[in-house]
């Protein structure tokens, strides 16, 4: 009796420490769904939710490629970034899922996490093994920043404050304006999006797109913020952020509504077969890739944070495996390499093939 009153009251504890900690964002509230139904079909008025049950795609066996464990014994090699610009269109990957995007002379942070843990703690929680290869300080001025869900793998307090005065717009869907204004963000400098709405910002058009994912931050707010995909539209050049979610077919409709993407970036990594009805495998991120018809893709969300049971390079070496089968051009740039996206070509080495 005294150890279940134990663990009882340590539970309690941390739940109430939840809607303390700054760092779990603002939790919403039914009223605040209650509006947001009001805007958008993707909601029943409590949660936010994908239109269609989770099908099995492919395989439901995680077909181990590697022996690595799911941390590398040393640190990955790590780029500088170059900021300078003058390039019609690059892509710097800063590890995990931050990307830092750079077209027709408009800058766009996707998904920033700087920070050593992506947790609610500061230390406690899933630690880099990978050094991040900038900070918010050593970043130009941002004309966006860009989050796709509220995962703290995607969303982290202290890299948000730090970039704030290195930009004058966030770009987000439903519900995560919250967690920005409760962190101090102007409301004035976000713009909020539900899926199928498009906002345009210096001469880029932002449209937001389902993804098969889910939200939270907090011990009770599961699905209250929104998940999403983004297609950007430049003059020059479209790009394609997958953020995290299984495979379905709202790709196929996001080529056909947008077109299809010069460069599709995909999570690609962090996958368990307990986990597949909210992230894809590999192969999968393949497939995807190929219905959005991208003429390259950029695999994600791996290399930084050991958030799965998988060794770590095994994201990397199913994605480029599976997509050499099947005739999908792939860039691999270092962490933190600036790739010039008019010769995606001189990106493609295997370097995780020299991580001993």
């Amino acid at each position: 009796m005294l150890y279940f009153l134990i663990v009882l009251s340590l539970f309690l504890i941390l739940a109430v420490s939840f809607f303390f900690l700054p760092s779990t964002g603002h939790l919403v509230s039914r009223r605040e769904m209650s509006e947001y139904a009001e805007r958008t079909p993707y909601t029943n008025g409590e949660v936010f939710t994908y239109p269609e049950s989770w099908k099995l795609h492919l395989a439901e066996e995680n077909n181990t490629s590697s022996v690595e464990e799911n941390r590398p014994a040393i640190p990955l090699p790590v780029s500088s970034p170059d900021f300078s610009g003058g390039l019609p269109a690059t892509v710097t990957w800063l590890g995990h899922s931050s990307v830092l995007i750079s077209v027709d002379g408009r800058s766009i942070l996707v998904d920033p996490v700087f920070s050593e843990r992506c947790s609610p703690f500061r230390y406690v929680g899933p630690k880099r093994f990978t050094p991040s290869p900038a900070t918010a300080s050593d970043l130009p001025f941002l004309d966006i920043v860009l989050l796709t869900h509220d995962h703290y793998d995607h969303l982290d307090l202290a890299t948000v404050r730090a970039l704030s005065g290195k930009t004058s717009c966030f770009i987000v869907p439903l519900g995560l304006e919250r967690h920005l204004i409760r962190w101090g963000i102007s409301p004035d400098r976000i713009k909020v999006l539900s899926w199928w709405e498009s906002t345009e910002h210096r001469g880029l058009r932002f449209s937001c797109c389902p993804a098969r994912h889910f939200s939270g931050r907090h011990l009770f707010d599961a699905n209250r913020t929104l998940f999403c995909s983004w297609m950007i539209q430049a003059p020059s050049f479209r790009l394609f952020v997958s953020g995290d979610g299984s495979y379905g077919r709202h790709f196929r409709e996001i080529s056909a509504r947008y077109g299809t993407p010069d460069l599709a970036v995909m999570e690609c990594g962090q996958f368990d077969p307990h986990w597949h009805p909210s992230h894809m495998y590999p192969e999968e991120s393949v497939s995807a890739a190929l219905d959005l018809g991208a003429s390259f893709a950029l695999p994600v969300h791996w290399g930084t944070f050991p958030l799965a049971p998988h060794p770590w390079n095994d994201p990397v070496i199913r994605f480029t495996r599976q997509a050499e089968k099947d005739g999908l051009k792939v860039i691999t740039p270092l962490i933190g390499e600036t790739a010039d996206l008019s010769h995606p070509e001189c990106y493609a080495v295997h370097w995780w093939t020299k991580v001993q």
